[in-house]
């Protein structure tokens, strides 16, 4: 039987896309026809300029970068820490890593190839949020590439390919042919858009209804737009 595709639009900087996944898997956990789903991940950055400066304190950054109090800055990342702990997540943002994700991506796009982007994205996700890891630096991206089963030399050779950075731009291009500006973004069927990291009852009820369509053809993009997640202006709520 041809599977149902789930497209998944992500950046590995966003702590929502993060909460996300967990709360999608939850759903798929329920979903019993879960061995019929394709779920494709798509790259997007939601700060494509930011210059990696791990040594940064990241609340400093954050204050700065919106204009507002450190104090601010820490209260809002508690949203983000709650939000975590329901997913099962225990987010580090004491020391996380200022750094562009870009390459990330890169990695991301290596591992789509050989049917591992799942568990690169976790990777990542844990590398960012919990290892405190600077996911623009070489050296560690190819310590959580071999990490999930990537070969060394693939690994390098992908951080300096064109065609993979060509990937990465054709997932942003395509994200905004969408109306996408922010994440995470779930796309049910070429149907049902799903904006946010909702809770697993809503992501339970989506996959149910679009699957039960999906045979029926696209009958155009339709919308949910009221979960947690993280936009281009640095908004996350």
């Amino acid at each position: 039987m041809k599977k149902m595709k789930v497209d998944i639009w992500s950046d590995i900087r966003c702590p929502f896309c993060f909460v996300g996944k967990r709360k999608f898997e939850k759903a798929l956990e329920k979903f019993p026809n879960s061995k019929d789903i394709q779920i494709n991940w798509h790259s997007f950055q939601l700060d494509p300029d930011l210059q990696t400066q791990p040594e940064r304190d990241p609340f400093e950054f954050f204050s700065e970068a919106k204009r507002i109090p450190v104090s601010q800055a820490k209260m809002m990342h508690d949203h983000a820490r709650n939000a975590g702990k329901e997913a099962g997540i225990d987010f580090n943002f004491e020391n996380q890593k200022i750094a562009n994700s870009f390459r990330g991506h890169l990695l991301i796009q290596l591992a789509k190839t050989k049917n591992l982007a799942n568990e690169i994205e976790e990777a990542l996700f844990a590398a960012q949020f919990i290892d405190a890891k600077n996911i623009d630096d070489e050296e560690t991206l190819v310590e959580i590439g071999k990490s999930i089963g990537l070969e060394e030399d693939e690994i390098r050779n992908a951080l300096a390919s064109d065609d993979f950075g060509y990937k990465v731009n054709e997932d942003l291009q395509m994200a905004r042919h969408l109306g996408i500006n922010a994440v995470p973004f779930f796309v049910f069927n070429d149907k049902y858009g799903v904006s946010g990291a909702q809770q697993p009852e809503l992501f339970l009820e989506i996959l149910e209804k679009s699957f039960g369509e999906f045979s029926q053809g696209d009958q155009g993009l339709q919308i949910i737009n009221s979960g947690e997640s993280c936009d281009v202006d640095g908004n996350c709520d």
